[in-house]
């Protein structure tokens, strides 16, 4: 199942699932997959920013990226291999692949400034994991400061055939897919699939500017595929009233230094994981905050029968 430009749906960012001392839960990384395989994902990703991918040593990581590919053998998986040096890199690539990895996903380092050394960047990460393996493009602005314009993109998906997929998380971006997709009708870029980022805070407009699906994290991935499904059938007011009754959580998970702990929160009282855990360091809610979630969750039950959970 190697990746290729023609994905689409969803394909949710995974949390990395610990226990209370640290340690990598695997029982919940078998759960969670197959609660993403139930909520009608296409595809999943592992080891990103959100999964604390660099809180995981190499073995680590290797390890956690197997699990989920041997728990998910009908979903292609995108291994997530960015590191400071491209030993790390490719020595992670190669470990995926052998696995049954659908792919990579690289990001860039928060250090390139200039559209040369972007492009160079990823010329030699090609390079140093091998042209032979598909990857994704990481475009993460907001995190990791690297501003990549269509132009930019272009020349690296241009330069490099084994780059089939655009992970969208610019913000504000509507107007970039745009632009993409108008270098694709005029033949000046290859086909390329565009999944969408940041939360899915932005996904009922996105698929509608063009983009193939979501390649995000939620508490709720089910609603995310079921916008995707809707807006790919046509349903705009359907997908936009589902989109909006979720809203007020998705804009709360999206809180810079606490949203892993509210994401990883309401997916343990789903019963996705065992526990809401991070590996050190990471942010804790306060009962204040676990009060305004539970309550957020409360009125969205009120609409979606998925929210209505047992009381903690």
């Amino acid at each position: 199942m190697a990746l290729d430009a023609n994905a689409s749906g969803l394909y949710p960012i995974a949390p990395t699932p610990f226990d209370a001392t640290g340690n990598i839960d695997y029982d919940s990384i078998d759960r969670l997959t197959g609660f993403y395989s139930a909520a009608g994902s296409t595809g999943l990703t592992v080891l990103g920013i959100m999964g604390e991918a660099p809180k995981l040593d190499q073995t680590e990581a290797v390890a956690v990226a197997k699990r989920f590919i041997q728990r998910a053998p009908q979903l292609p998986v995108v291994v997530g291999v960015s590191s400071p040096g491209f030993a790390a890199m490719a020595s992670l690539a190669k470990a995926a692949m052998d696995a049954g990895a659908a792919g990579v996903m690289i990001a860039p380092p928060p250090s390139l400034r200039t559209d040369d050394q972007i492009v160079t960047y990823f010329a030699q990460a090609v390079e140093e994991i091998g042209a032979d393996i598909p990857w994704v493009l990481q475009d993460y602005p907001l995190t990791l400061t690297v501003i990549m314009t269509p132009a930019v993109i272009r020349r690296i998906v241009m330069d490099n055939p084994s780059c089939v997929m655009l992970k969208h998380e610019d913000w504000p971006g509507l107007e970039k897919i745009s632009t993409l997709r108008g270098l694709q009708r005029d033949g000046s870029l290859r086909p390329l699939s565009i999944l969408c980022g940041n939360g899915g805070l932005f996904l009922d407009f996105e698929m509608e500017r063009g983009a193939d699906g979501a390649m995000t994290g939620y508490a709720f991935p089910d609603m995310l595929a079921d916008v995707v499904r809707l807006m790919k059938a046509g349903a705009r007011d359907e997908a936009h009233d589902l989109f909006d009754a979720h809203l007020p959580l998705v804009r709360y998970e999206q809180q810079q230094g606490v949203g892993l702990a509210v994401r990883k929160y309401v997916m343990m009282r789903r019963g996705m994981i065992a526990s809401d855990a991070q590996r050190k360091p990471g942010s804790k809610m306060s009962a204040a905050a676990v009060a305004e979630v539970e309550y957020l969750l409360t009125r969205l039950a009120r609409i979606d029968p998925r929210a209505r959970l047992p009381r903690p």
